[in-house]
């Protein structure tokens, strides 16, 4: 566990919110993620399965929380199962939770062993009439390797094959893209830690710096604040910005140029998602300074249109008719190519082709209702960008917002983004 803990409180809600929706007779089953290998006996770091986190707060490979909420047993009710600590596994990987620990992380007051699944889940299938089985259905997965959760699927309607077999994934899909306060705070510390490592490279950005040496400024202080980063950072300069997921972070950052960087540190499994766009030598020239103002207008309006009720995809689109006008005041459109303007092909495609946002949270990614609407509680990002290659510039600005009745809230209003504020610091 690399960061401070957690109330257990969180989880134990989170459970309820799940129990709440599911049929009487019903069980649910969650799993560990796997620990993926690497070459000869090497392995990743494990990042830790978000349903299994979000209804459990654990982050310990193999384990297994079983809910059924109409168990004859009361104490089968919550049930998580975790590897057995011995003398072999803490020689060699390191301290296994007990059941104290386990319990005291979770709030799960049953914490079995895992050599006990077999047994109880048995006896539990016999019991139930519906069983939740968890995938990864997330639209931008890869499925190509089974996961955990789906080996143990395949085994269950092999062996129970009459038992009423359903989805968890759309039900997780509702309840985690709506934020308690307590996810919200530490997705706030996430985004504090990211601000912090921007403000170190912003101390060290001159002509002639490496993007790895930038790369390096923001691990140091991740670290530090006991984060990692949640994903691949970007940290490309003057054409390598019209990359959208350039991440080679090989190349000097030269005078006159621009350095785009796309970052997010990840506190307790919760990812902040930022981008700023810096001028390498400290100002920028007046055609940059025009087209990151543009950039800046649609972001703030964006942040703006982020209300209660509307649909990502109307979203959207109204930040590409605003981006239309704003690459026909930068000479990049004429009017001939906003006339022919559609939601299927904006005329904005060319130099702003990727979405607006997307929601945050446990994923940087995170799972969410793929067309909302938004409700209060989610946390989403905004990030326009526009990309002209033959100049060799690339901008795009990026904000994490809180979506609530009241409108939305910036949770990176702190971090600087103004360009008169940038070149001060600079």
């Amino acid at each position: 566990m690399r960061h401070a803990p957690i109330d257990p409180s969180l989880f134990a809600d989170n459970r309820r919110r799940l129990t709440a929706l599911v049929p009487r007779q019903s069980l649910a089953i969650v799993h560990a993620a796997d620990v993926l290998p690497t070459n000869g006996d090497g392995t990743l770091r494990l990042h830790p399965a978000g349903d299994l986190f979000w209804l459990s707060g654990i982050e310990q490979e193999e384990s297994v929380l079983l809910l059924a909420p109409d168990a004859i047993e009361p104490s089968h009710r919550e049930m998580l199962f975790v590897r057995q600590p011995n003398e072999h596994l803490a020689t060699w990987e390191g301290e296994k939770l007990t059941k104290e620990k386990a319990r005291a992380i979770s709030g799960i007051d049953t914490i079995r062993w895992l050599s006990d699944l077999p047994d109880v889940l048995h006896g539990l299938m016999c019991e139930c009439e519906a069983v939740f089985l968890n995938a990864n259905e997330h639209e931008r997965a890869s499925l190509a390797v089974p996961q955990r959760d789906l080996r143990m699927a395949r085994e269950l309607i092999h062996d129970y094959p009459l038992h009423d077999y359903r989805r968890l994934a759309p039900l997780l899909r509702r309840l985690r893209a709506v934020k308690s306060p307590a996810e919200v705070d530490l997705l706030r510390q996430a985004i504090d830690i990211t601000d912090v490592g921007l403000r170190r490279v912003l101390a060290t950005l001159k002509p002639g710096v490496m993007e790895y040496e930038l790369e390096a400024e923001l691990a140091a202080e991740f670290i530090r604040r006991r984060a990692t980063f949640g994903y691949e950072p970007i940290i490309a300069s003057g054409g390598h910005a019209c990359c959208l997921h350039y991440n080679v972070n090989d190349d000097v950052c030269r005078d006159g140029d621009l350095v785009l960087i796309d970052v997010g540190a990840c506190y307790a499994n919760y990812n902040a998602d930022l981008t700023r766009t810096y001028p390498v030598s400290g100002r920028f020239t007046s055609r940059q300074r025009a087209v990151y103002e543009a950039v800046l207008r649609v972001l703030k309006s964006s942040i703006a249109r982020a209300t209660v009720g509307t649909t990502p995809r109307d979203w959207k689109r109204a930040a590409q008719l605003e981006m239309n006008d704003e690459l026909l005041r930068l000479g990049l459109l004429s009017k001939d190519d906003i006339a022919k303007d559609s939601a299927t092909e904006p005329a904005c495609k060319k130099y702003f082709m990727h979405g607006l946002g997307h929601s945050l949270g446990l994923g940087v990614h995170d799972i969410a209702p793929i067309n909302g609407p938004f409700e209060p509680g989610w946390v989403i990002t905004v990030e326009p960008g526009i990309y002209i290659p033959e100049e060799g510039i690339g901008i795009r600005l990026e904000n994490d917002i809180l979506i609530t009745d009241r409108g939305p809230i910036d949770l990176c209003s702190h971090v600087p983004i103004e360009p008169d504020e940038i070149e001060r610091m600079l």
